[in-house]
């Protein structure tokens, strides 16, 4: 039932971990349970992290004026194996999708909202997928952050990203152009 795991792979790797050790399968289970117990949303970003805060959140060497919003924390790291941005993330947790019943209320947008109100904010850079609900997604962000924050500049990753497919698959040289040529 994991993703990108098909019949065949689902049985390899439980052959794989029926002849493994004992305490190399249970390692393997010890880490999966660790992983359920200790990461949670970060406080600020709502990226996944063991402490309060994320690492990117601690960090005082990034720029607080500008804040990349992306729908899930795996599109943290396709970015930041980029090496092109140096500022701060805020996780959606999701994208409008109003045929699956996420609205804006299901993600983390008020959270956003108030972020960039009580900070020194000056730029949001939105880093939905190019997606129809992606798109969406940015549009809707676009419309709220004018309203509500006026005078921060609202960017877009730029079209060079395949139209359709989920930002934490690009590669990351593409993500670095994309980041490069927003506007």
């Amino acid at each position: 039932r994991l993703p990108g795991i098909g019949r065949r792979s689902a049985e390899r790797i439980a052959y794989h971990v029926l002849a493994a050790p004992t305490d190399e399968a249970m390692a393997l289970a010890v880490a999966v349970r660790d992983v359920k117990r200790n990461l949670h949303p970060c406080a600020v970003c709502g990226d996944l992290t063991e402490k309060e805060r994320c690492a990117i959140c601690d960090d005082s060497r990034r720029e607080t004026g500008t804040i990349c919003v992306v729908e899930w924390p795996r599109e943290v790291r396709a970015i930041e194996k980029s090496g092109e941005f140096r500022g701060r993330y805020h996780v959606l947790m999701g994208r409008l999708s109003p045929l699956s019943g996420v609205g804006p209320g299901d993600l983390r947008i008020g959270v956003l909202i108030e972020r960039v109100k009580a900070g020194d904010v000056s730029e949001v850079v939105l880093a939905t997928s190019p997606t129809v609900e992606g798109d969406a997604t940015a549009a809707y962000l676009t419309r709220r952050l004018h309203e509500d924050a006026a005078g921060v500049t609202v960017t877009r990753l730029a079209r060079g990203l395949p139209a359709g497919s989920d930002l934490s698959f690009a590669q990351s040289g593409t993500i670095g152009e994309a980041l490069k040529g927003r506007k």
